[in-house]
């Protein structure tokens, strides 16, 4: 064996979205989500504008309803008027006639496959062709296709059947203006179904451009880090033409992240030889030990340390490990000469998610002379957990909020974390409907979803547990079911 590694951005065919064009040689795009209520053209109008300004080439809104898919025509007016030239993405879900109507006035329309019927799709193709609109087929993990998820279950490779099953459909239609994504919650689950897809669309000589994200992410540093860890792992490789970072947060606020990402990324340079005969899947997921993955203040003399100081660290460590004879489990470590806690956190798991993703690493050194031991700490203990190595805090699978949001999300996260935040090793779902709520949360221990204006209701797994209870009831319920099940304890 004897190859190189080396950052070479994927090629993808170019992709023309309103004044905005993806794929090839252009930069990465950044995108972000209203989260108004999309009929209301004068709040839409105005938090578009606050989401282009901070950075946002391409706005998403959503349009579940006819009242909705209405609007869009009027905020686009009123947007063109007043100078702002974003490109224009309306999200469908369930209702293939809102997708017409939204074609009539938008730059692309976003269709989930999940439940979107194939059978529409020709009708769609041809008012996209007409008006030159783009169209993404988003998969999302939580929300497959019955026929999908029966044959392959909730699988990286049921996403891929999905998404290549409406590829194919595109394509015989002549159709590719096409752009596509496999968003989960989970990271592991995205990288998988990301790097499947670019090895399914290789083999039947597709290019379309890939959007990255990574769904109900959270908020704060934390879901910065989870973010990062899954956009990064796949950046890393070259894949991707365009990203959201989905936050529990204003949605202006996802665009610096966003950015910062995709410029990390500009700056990958050198090629490392691997001679050794171990090879090297991105697809197949291969644990090098069964080592507890540990942070800086764990490492002892049983573990190997391996630094990186080029500016491609995701090769240079990769391209290591498998050059190694040393069968020690590997910690990751390099040093960040920043101040900013954000930047730090997101560089190094955007960094290091890979190898932890692929079970090539056991452990993380976040070298941070400006930062204290317990900032380091904090951020090592966090990137674990996102790549889901391991687990040390309450994880929140936390939807960013959109205009189908039924509730105060934010406000909301924020109260749940106050009162169960001091609880291990427990999975919380916070989801502002049943789109993909359900199914996003699907591994998750509790979930707490908008079923109606005000009204919640609450899982265990996929089994609901109580439904439509007032939102100024419902996070008592949630701890009173917790304590039922003998998994709370009261903060020390």
């Amino acid at each position: 064996m004897d190859y190189l590694m080396r950052y070479q951005r994927r090629q993808a065919h170019e992709v023309r979205i309103g004044d905005v064009v993806i794929g090839g040689n252009h930069p990465i795009e950044v995108q972000s989500m209203t989260n108004t209520p999309t009929a209301d053209v004068e709040l839409s109008v105005e938090q578009t504008k606050r989401i282009a300004a901070a950075g946002a080439s391409i706005v998403r809104l959503t349009a579940q309803g006819r009242r909705e898919g209405e609007a869009l025509a009027p905020i686009m007016a009123r947007l063109r008027e007043e100078g702002c030239h974003a490109a224009i993405v309306a999200d469908i879900h369930f209702t293939p006639e809102i997708a017409m109507i939204a074609a009539e006035a938008v730059d692309k329309v976003r269709i989930n496959p999940g439940n979107f019927r194939i059978a529409e799709l020709p009708r769609l193709i041809e008012i996209c062709r007409r008006r030159g609109v783009a169209l993404r087929i988003g998969v999302n993990h939580g929300s497959l296709a019955k026929r999908i998820f029966d044959e392959w279950g909730d699988t990286p490779e049921g996403m891929v059947a999905s998404a290549m099953e409406y590829l194919r459909a595109c394509r015989s239609e002549g159709f590719e203006d096409v752009v596509v994504s496999m968003k989960s919650s989970n990271t592991q689950v995205m990288v998988q179904a990301y790097r499947l897809l670019v090895e399914a669309m290789k083999r039947e000589d597709m290019t379309y451009p890939l959007h990255l994200g990574v769904t109900e992410a959270g908020d704060g540093i934390e879901g910065r880090i989870k973010s990062a860890v899954g956009i990064g792992a796949l950046l890393a490789d070259g894949i991707g033409d365009t990203l959201r970072v989905s936050l529990t947060e204003a949605p202006e606020n996802e665009v610096p992240v966003g950015r910062m990402l995709a410029d990390y990324f500009t700056r990958r340079e050198g090629e490392y030889r691997v001679e050794s005969g171990r090879c090297y899947s991105p697809t197949t997921y291969a644990p090098r030990t069964l080592a507890k993955p540990i942070i800086h203040s764990e490492v002892d003399e049983g573990y190997m340390l391996l630094d990186a100081t080029s500016e491609n660290p995701t090769m240079e460590w990769r391209a290591a490990i498998l050059n190694s004879e040393d069968s020690r489990p590997v910690v990751l470590r390099r040093r960040y000469d920043y101040a900013d806690i954000e930047q730090v956190a997101i560089y190094a798991a955007a960094d290091m998610g890979s190898l932890l993703l692929d079970g090539m690493a056991d452990g993380v050194w976040v070298d941070a002379p400006m930062l204290s031991e317990a900032e380091r700490s904090d951020i090592e203990l966090m990137i674990l957990q996102a790549a889901r190595r391991r687990f040390s805090r309450t994880e929140y699978i936390a939807c960013p909020s959109c205009g189908r949001t039924l509730y105060d999300i934010q406000s909301t996260l924020a109260a749940i974390k106050a009162r169960t935040s001091h609880l291990k090793d427990l999975k919380i779902g916070v989801m502002g409907c049943i789109v993909n709520g359900p199914g996003e949360m699907a591994d998750a221990d509790y979930g707490y979803v908008g079923s109606s204006p005000e009204h919640i209701t609450l899982y265990r797994g996929r089994e609901v547990v109580e439904r439509n209870i007032h939102q100024s009831e419902a996070l008592d319920h949630l701890i009173e079911i917790i304590r039922r099940d003998g998994r709370w304890h009261d903060p020390e």
